[in-house]
């Protein structure tokens, strides 16, 4: 008499069998009756932007900018305030936009006044030359720059506002003749 264990085991191995069989089946490219028919592929374009003139792309083929994300760090000041301009912008209208950004967030220090005039856009805080305020920003080729308030000018020039050129100049001059002690000392190594 058949043990109803055995009979059961048996059974199972068999459909373990039959079942590994299809499988294996349909791993080496032979489908199974009953999934004969094929799923249609679907219909599919390589190259969308091939002959076409789409609005935001460049004729280079790369993506037109319309936005700029700019950080000015302003003289004094922790951290750099974030700007978002378009790139046809001028570097007066960076300054501009920089000063009511810095007033608008209420950063401190307090800035003695807000007038764009007064103030000199650089590359960096080491950066002795200020950029032209005509200058546009996709010529610049940074997106980081320093914001230095002009200080008037001592000798007396007409407006009382020296160029923003000659006013990082002059306050790197006059640090470099007035030196140190312990400069000269080492002098000698120059």
């Amino acid at each position: 008499m058949p043990n109803s264990k055995n009979h059961r085991r048996g059974h199972e191995e068999k459909n373990r069998r039959g079942r590994l069989a299809e499988k294996a089946s349909s791993f080496h490219g032979r489908i199974p009756g009953n999934m004969a028919e094929k799923i249609p592929r679907p219909r599919t374009v390589p190259d969308l932007l091939s002959g076409r003139s789409v609005a935001g792309v460049s004729p280079e083929g790369r993506p037109k900018l319309t936005k700029l994300l700019l950080n000015v760090t302003i003289q004094r000041s922790l951290g750099a305030v974030q700007v978002v301009m378009s790139p046809e912008s001028t570097v007066s209208d960076l300054i501009a936009a920089a000063l009511r950004q810095y007033a608008k967030e209420g950063r401190r220090p307090i800035l003695p006044s807000t007038d764009t005039s007064g103030f000199g856009l650089h590359y960096s805080q080491f950066s002795l030359e200020s950029l032209d305020r005509e200058e546009k920003l996709t010529t610049l080729g940074s997106r980081n720059f320093f914001l230095c308030h002009k200080k008037p000018a001592i000798g007396g020039g007409g407006d009382g506002v020296t160029p923003p050129s000659e006013c990082c100049a002059k306050q790197a001059e006059k640090v470099t003749k007035i030196g140190h002690p312990w400069l000269k000392f080492m002098e000698f190594l120059f």
